[in-house]
């Protein structure tokens, strides 16, 4: 670890932040269809396409509910997020707004852990775009695959940002092309036009398998619990915004539009899952959209899906190297991570943090295969609750810079958080209640336990380093740090 103290941020004589700016080195190399396809497809991982399955198998067609409260739980974050990004944006994003608002000891914790969650992604994504490629290339050993993944899209992240983005645009097309094309035909199917064979009606809803909440509405927890975690990538767009031409515009857009991209893509398709067949179907639990599509008689629907899976894996592995490195990038611009991972290559990428988050995403792979059972399945459950962590942090951050920007620098705030503090407040307590639920829930306990551990052993390790490092203090008081260009305030 570096022992050089982080360089304050810009002031004016009044004590306001100053002009915003980029942060060092990266470049403005995200262009504005990139930065859409980035906040649109953040939201829609493989884990909808499978993970899905298994919320609608824990709560029945009660797990529209459980998509829906998750849902404006993100939104309500989101914003938060948004608020402070498009005032101050930085490659650190809620890691770098912990460190100003909360203290040092908040941003080294949750960057590390947001490291370290993106990094086991990393391994998880990689495994499961080999186990595809592998069915259809049984010659080549699954773990090659696995290899050849990450290594190619080790060389986009390395190239520059817009290589990056580039990729990441036709990944993230792809996804939202299919799941337009799966509501539009679902929405057919349910009105009794072709594909289907006449119309459904509300029988799977509300008559078969035991109702609406065939397991009570305690299961709408349980499966809040399996949902939330799909809804991890939101917030990559308020990283990518530092090296977009308009930060504070981008923010804007992102935030604006995530409202219809989460009810459009996740609680629009799996209405049509749970309206078009029964929740207990087996294929359901398994793989619920080629379940969907199978029942229409949609010819070839499991190698369509392979593909679009494959694709969902891709963008994740993609954006999560992508995530990893600029967090990296940002630990190191603080202080918080060795000075070598803000070294730049003449992409102006930070070559060094790229590297080392891959490096760890090849040894969890490795443990994947070796392992499973033991170290991969604690490096899974470890990063299990670290959402909760960031979206806490997230809260707290904004209580705090609202109103110190409110004080110094109002015309940052060009986005704002609703019905301040209230809202603010309502979203800790409802995080606050899903995390004592995961303490009394069997499946969730291991999870928040080995999280909570691991959060432990990071904080300790960064007061240690902090204790060490002559002149180390809390950052709160540079609460509005760099921030790119202004632009007019947004009331809605």
């Amino acid at each position: 670890m570096s022992t050089h103290p982080p360089a304050p941020a810009a002031q004016s004589p009044q004590g306001a932040p100053g002009p915003q700016q980029q942060p060092q080195g990266l470049r403005a190399g995200l262009r504005t269809r990139h930065m859409s396809m980035i906040a649109i497809g953040g939201v829609i991982g493989a884990g909808l396409f499978i993970g899905s399955g298994a919320g609608i198998a824990a709560a029945g067609p009660g797990i529209l509910v459980s998509y829906v409260i998750t849902g404006l739980l993100v939104v309500l974050v989101m914003r938060m997020l948004g608020e402070m990004a498009a005032a101050s944006p930085t490659s650190g994003s809620f890691s770098a707004y912990a460190d100003r608002a909360l203290g040092r000891w908040a941003g080294f914790t949750i960057g590390w852990l947001y490291w370290f969650f993106w990094a086991v992604v990393l391994a998880v994504e990689a495994t499961a775009a080999a186990v595809i490629l592998a069915g259809w290339v049984p010659a080549v050993p699954q773990w090659t695959w696995a290899l050849v993944v990450m290594a190619a899209l080790t060389g986009t992240n390395l190239i520059s940002v817009g290589s990056y983005g580039e990729f990441e645009f036709w990944f993230a097309g792809i996804k939202v092309a299919a799941i337009v094309v799966f509501i539009a035909v679902g929405v057919l199917a349910f009105a009794g036009l072709p594909p289907g064979d006449g119309p459904v009606g509300l029988r799977h809803l509300t008559g078969d398998g035991g109702g609406f909440l065939p397991h009570g509405p305690g299961a709408i927890l349980s499966g809040m619990l399996l949902v939330i975690f799909s809804f991890m990538g939101s917030e990559i767009v308020t990283l990518a915004a530092s090296e977009a031409p308009n930060p504070a515009r981008a923010v804007r857009r992102a935030v604006n539009s995530v409202v219809w991209r989460i009810a459009v893509f996740y609680i629009g398709s799996v209405a049509v899952i749970v309206a078009l067949l029964p929740w207990d179907d087996p294929e359901v639990a398994r793989h619920p959209y080629v379940a969907v599509l199978d029942a229409l008689h949609i010819p070839g629907a499991g190698p369509v899906m392979d593909v679009i899976v494959l694709t969902a894996n891709l963008s994740c592995l993609n954006s999560g190297l992508y995530t990893a490195s600029r967090m990296a990038f940002s630990l190191g611009e603080r202080g918080d991570a060795p000075r070598s991972f803000t070294r730049l290559n003449r992409g102006g990428v930070p070559a060094v943090a790229v590297w080392a988050s891959v490096s760890f995403g090849f040894v969890a792979v490795f443990f994947s295969y070796v392992a499973q059972d033991t170290v991969f399945r604690f490096l899974m459950n470890s990063s299990g609750a670290i959402a909760l962590f960031v979206w806490l942090v997230v809260c707290f951050s904004q209580l705090r810079m609202r109103r110190v920007v409110e004080r110094e620098a109002p015309e940052r705030l060009t986005v704002r958080m609703w019905f301040f503090p209230y809202l603010t407040w309502a979203t800790i307590a409802l995080m606050a209640g899903v995390v004592v639920y995961m303490f009394v829930n069997p499946d969730g306990r291991v999870q928040m336990l080995l999280s909570l551990l691991v959060a432990v052993l990071v904080l300790v390790a960064g007061l240690v380093v902090h204790r060490r490092r002559p002149g180390a203090g809390a950052g709160a008081q540079e609460p509005a740090g760099d921030a790119g260009a202004q632009a007019p305030p947004e009331r809605g």
